[in-house]
Order: C-alpha cells, then sequence, then structure tokens
C-alpha cells in the first residue's frame, strides 16, 4: 500500500533514517474481526471490522470508528496512518490508529447499532481497557455510539466523542467543522490576503464537518455560494441561507433549499466559481479527472485524503494553494484530548474554551508549516508532512525504536 506521506520529498527537508521509514511504511498492527449479533429468531447479523494501529511511538493509538458498508482494510490503514501525522503535527501525544465496520448504519434501528457497538467492544475490551485504543466518531458513527462504549467500558476515558451529560466534551461536535474553518481564514487572509467577508466558498459535503464549516465561515462574514451532500447540490452566487440548510438536515437528513438557489452535483460543485473549495465529504474527490476544473484559488480539505497525488500536482502547477487534511481537519482529534485529559484530571472545558484551546493549537501548527513551506519554497502539503514526519521520527529515536 502507497502512503500518504512522500518519504523521497520529505527527506529533502528533515532526516529520515532508512530504519524510521521501513517503521513507517507500514502498519504496526492490523486485526481482521467478524462481528456477530443476533438481530431476531432466525436472523444473525454479520459484519466484518477492522482495527489498525499504525505507530504508536507517540502515544496510544487515536482515530474514529468508521461505519460504512464501502469500509476495507486498506482504507482503515490508510486513515490509521493519516491520524499518525495529524496527531504530530499538532503536537498532542496520541499515536495513530482507526476502525471500521463494514456495515449501513443508516438501516440499522437503534437496538440493532448498540448491539453492534458491545459486540466489537467485547471483542477489542483489553485494548481498551488499558487504553492502547481510544475510539471516537467518524463517518457514519455518532455520539450514541461512544456512549455505548462507554457503558461497556464504565471508564470515561477508553473512547472520546461522546455526549456532554456523559463524560463527552461540549464543543466536540463542531470541533472538526471549527478547525476547517478557522484553517481556511488564516489562509483566505495569508495566501488569498482578502478580508474574509469579500470571499466565496464552496462546501462539499454537509454532514458534521461539512455543515459545521459552513456554519462558521457563513458566521464570520463569508458568502458560502455552494453545498452538497450525497443526495444533492445547491449554487446560488449571491449565497446560501446556512442555518436553514442546516434545519433541513438536522430534521430530515437531507439538505433542502426554498430559495433561488439552482440545483447541482457534487462534481459540479468542484468547478464552480468561488474563490475558496472545502472538500469535507469522502476521499479521493479531487483527481486528475475533476482538479483542472477547480477555479478556486484555494482548497481547504475538511476530508481526510480528498486530493489524490495526481490532482495533487494539477492543483500545485495551476497554482492552487491546498491546506491538507492532516492541518485543517485535526479539530475533531485536538477536541478528544481535551475531552481525554478532563476525563483523567477532572476538569471541566466549556465550549468556548474548547474553541479557543483548538485555535491556539491549530494556529501554532498553521504558523509552523507556513513557515517552513515559505523558507524552503514548497506547497502546504509537503511542509506539513516534513514537520509532522520529523516529530515521529524524534519520537521513535528518543524511545530507541531507530
Amino acid at each position: 500500500m502507497v502512503s500518504s506521506v512522500d518519504f523521497e520529498k520529505v527527506s529533502g527537508l528533515v532526516d529520515v533514517p532508512e530504519n524510521a521509514a521501513k517503521l513507517l511504511s507500514r502498519a504496526e498492527r492490523q486485526q481482521i474481526l467478524t462481528l456477530t449479533l443476533r438481530t431476531g429468531h432466525d436472523e444473525v447479523l454479520f459484519a466484518d471490522a477492522y482495527v489498525v494501529y499504525y505507530n504508536t511511538s507517540r502515544g496510544p493509538a487515536k482515530g474514529g470508528i468508521r461505519i460504512s458498508p464501502a469500509v476495507t482494510l486498506e482504507e482503515t490503514i490508510d486513515l490509521a496512518e493519516r491520524m499518525v501525522w495529524k496527531t504530530a503535527l499538532v503536537k498532542i501525544p496520541f499515536g495513530g490508529g482507526k476502525s471500521g465496520i463494514c456495515v449501513d448504519a443508516e438501516k440499522l434501528d437503534m437496538f440493532v447499532r448498540t448491539g453492534l457497538m458491545h459486540e466489537f467492544v467485547h471483542l477489542i475490551y483489553a485494548d481498551l481497557e488499558d487504553g492502547a485504543y481510544i475510539p471516537a466518531p467518524d463517518l457514519g458513527s455518532r455520539p450514541s455510539d461512544m456512549a455505548a462504549i462507554y457503558g461497556q467500558t464504565h471508564m470515561t476515558t477508553s473512547v472520546t466523542g461522546k455526549p456532554p451529560r456523559v463524560g463527552g466534551l461540549p464543543g466536540r461536535k463542531e470541533a472538526t467543522g471549527r478547525g476547517v474553518a478557522y484553517s481556511a481564514r488564516r489562509a483566505i487572509e495569508d495566501v488569498l490576503k482578502q478580508d474574509i467577508t469579500k470571499t466565496t466558498v464552496a462546501v462539499q459535503g454537509f454532514g458534521n464537518v461539512g455543515s459545521w464549516a459552513a456554519q462558521f465561515l457563513s458566521d464570520w462574514g463569508a458568502r458560502v455560494v455552494a453545498v452538497s451532500d450525497a443526495q444533492a447540490g445547491y449554487h446560488n452566487p449571491k449565497g446560501l441561507d446556512i442555518d436553514a440548510l442546516r434545519a433541513s438536515a438536522d430534521r430530515t437528513g437531507l439538505i433542502q433549499e426554498s430559495g433561488n438557489a439552482e440545483t447541482i452535483s457534487n462534481d459540479e460543485l468542484l468547478g464552480l466559481e468561488a474563490d475558496v473549495l472545502v472538500p469535507a465529504a469522502v476521499e479521493n474527490v479531487l483527481t486528475a479527472e475533476t482538479a483542472p476544473k477547480v477555479k478556486a484559488r484555494l482548497v481547504v480539505e475538511g476530508a481526510n485524503g480528498p486530493t489524490t497525488p495526481e490532482a495533487d500536482e494539477i492543483l500545485e502547477s495551476a497554482g492552487v494553494v491546498a491546506v491538507p487534511d492532516i492541518l485543517a481537519n485535526a479539530g475533531g482529534v485536538i477536541a478528544s484530548y481535551i475531552e481525554w485529559r478532563n476525563a483523567k484530571s477532572g476538569s471541566i472545558t466549556d465550549r468556548e474554551e474548547v474553541f479557543e484551546s483548538l485555535e491556539t493549537v491549530i494556529g501554532r501548527a498553521y504558523d509552523e508549516v507556513m513557515a517552513l513551506a515559505g523558507s524552503r519554497k514548497v506547497s502546504l502539503r509537503l511542509a506539513a508532512q516534513a514537520v509532522a514526519v520529523e516529530e515521529v521520527v524524534g519520537a521513535m529515536q528518543d524511545r530507541g525504536w531507530v
């Protein structure tokens, strides 16, 4: 499997010993599980599941539970690796992990869904008990699923992304979108050299990440001209009512626009006239076929891995600046760290404190990446990878691994 990091290019910026590169080219641990759950008198649900710890030199494996019928081991490995770089870049003491359950959770009722999470806990209980793996919500999973995990372990430190009433963190649900919006705001100022109130934004994906990113950007004065979800997309050059779209999504699970917006597809959204494009849906949406259509001058990656290497080269050659996923969407894992730390210490943090801490941590990493990119004349993606790799290699050296 190809790493998400180009070690050949990174080695031109930081020292990567040969043995370190070898260790970082593969996952430490991969588990393939079969979840089984009786759902009726003669009915049993079978679901493949995967748990991957990619590198734990800097701390326990941290990464969400993706629930989707499209989940694969290869995807889970890729996402676990990205968590290694994400946590290292923002310098929180976690390693990279991920898990996936191959089932369409939207077709399960709450009783079956909860039973499925209990079965998942049963199979990895030892790792949750000793803190080797700390899951959180991801695509397809919810805070209520994390509450089900907590209910089985009875340890608030065993999982993050719980509802606030059961040991969760105020602002955790919004945190990833907040981090994307904050990263976009910083890059609008530094890269586009313009005020956010004069900026147009298109957001692909209106789930938890995209909807909150659109909300915060709109609240700060940006004109969000297009959004989309899996079923529909809307475009209005004069701007969309994000509050109304979020309300319809919360009420029906779908975005519904009642104004003068035109209906567009997800691919059409990628090529719209907008200053900023936020791909916040799934991976690999910007490809060799779609990247040439991008008219935005700035891409801020809300999803994990939305840009293929081929698309990255196309965008860079066209002068499009990309704020990489390991920086832009790190808000969720930062908030998870605050929740985990509070569970250990008994501290209480309110929503605004969470946002303030999140922006401080992302801002520090953003400044470091921008400084390296500027001094070495490289892309933000390569600079972010170099900073993260140097941090992980240093940890492995401190522990005598290399």
